[in-house]
């Protein structure tokens, strides 16, 4: 398993292991997924641009916008 820089990530909705910091200063790797703009206009609600980018779960239950730096690949191969 390799850490890749976050603007490497796969940007389609899939699900992936992410590493941020938190406004803490504490290091967090959490599994996220990329919204798009319109993939949350799908999901109703009022949306603008400024919410499009990463989520994570931050507990069972919410959901919150994080801004990772890397990400974790495990495609065989990586170093």
């Amino acid at each position: 398993m390799a850490r890749r820089p976050i603007d490497t990530a796969p940007k389609d909705g899939s699900k992936i292991e992410v590493c941020w910091t938190d406004r803490d200063g504490q290091e967090n790797q959490s599994v996220a997924h990329f919204r798009s703009l319109a993939k949350l206009r799908m999901a109703g609600g009022d949306w603008d641009e400024a919410d499009a980018g990463w989520w994570a779960y931050v507990d069972s239950e919410t959901q919150k916008k994080i801004t990772p730096h890397s990400w974790i690949s495990g495609e065989e191969g990586d170093e």
